[in-house]
């Protein structure tokens, strides 16, 4: 298992170093990820098929991702991606020191339910340090506090239909003249129910900063940090992801990365 494990990083590591080539050739060098027809485009979206399909099958399900002794947490949480949201839905919840915040789970389910921050803190809690990798190449050991997103699922009744949770989000990724483009990325099912999939709202043993993703960010632990979605207010149980932005997933996986992301 070990080495098949490696194998998988020095897989990604090439990957990596192909993408380095194409940065320093230039940016335009970039211009087929928003080709769908170009055939580069095509062979990377199937490695990532591939890449998604081999560690499911060579890793398995419910393989955890390490945890840490309390020793090892050296530095706070670097923040990565947005830092401070500005839309007025946000803006208007921070001012209120997020009371009126409210977490959704709507779609393929038998009941679309709602939970407060407070309600999100009184259900059983998990506590894990893990190592966040970020696709940028930094990594930070952490603490992370809170609820497993799979029992809250349950509460919703997922439906057997359902295939992908969308993790919709408060922080305005991208402003264009038509308007803010808004954070969203997604995962399986198999990722959602995982043990330590969590919806934090701890860091470190204390409330989850601003720049960290509060009031609640989503931990997939065994995934790279941009699916790890902050700022998380609606989650969307669907059977397709081609609805949603350019139909790849997330934010950063219309632009170009791979949807599964795992590590």
């Amino acid at each position: 298992m070990t080495r098949l494990i490696v194998n998988r990083r020095r897989f990604l590591s090439g990957s990596a170093a192909l993408g380095s080539g194409l940065m320093l050739s230039g940016c335009d060098q970039f211009d087929f990820l928003g080709q769908r027809g170009h055939p580069l485009r095509q062979a990377l979206e199937q490695a990532n098929v591939l890449t998604y399909r081999a560690q499911r099958t060579l890793i398995g399900d419910a393989v955890l991702a390490r945890e840490y002794a309390s020793s090892e947490i050296r530095q706070g949480m670097k923040p990565n991606g947005s830092t401070e949201p500005t839309t007025p839905e946000y803006l208007a919840l921070k001012a209120q020191n997020f009371a009126p915040y409210r977490l959704t789970i709507k779609g393929l389910v038998e009941r679309e339910v709602s939970f407060s921050l407070d309600e999100l803190r009184n259900m059983p809690a998990r506590s894990q340090i893990t190592r966040h990798d970020c696709v940028e190449g930094w990594s930070c050991i952490a603490k992370w506090t809170g609820t497993a997103l799979g029992p809250v699922l349950d509460m919703a009744g997922v439906k057997p239909e359902a295939r992908f949770c969308v993790y919709h989000c408060f922080d305005n990724i991208q402003r264009t003249l038509s308007g803010d483009i808004l954070y969203y990325t997604s995962s399986d099912l198999i990722d959602a129910y995982h043990p330590q999939t969590l919806l934090s709202y701890g860091l470190n043993d204390v409330a989850l900063p601003v720049s960290n993703g509060a009031p609640i960010r989503l931990r997939i632990e065994r995934a790279l940090g941009y699916k790890q979605p902050k700022y998380l207010h609606t989650i969307e149980l669907v059977d397709d992801l081609t609805p949603f932005g350019r139909g790849k997933g997330g934010y950063w996986e219309d632009n170009g990365y791979d949807w599964y992301g795992g590590i």
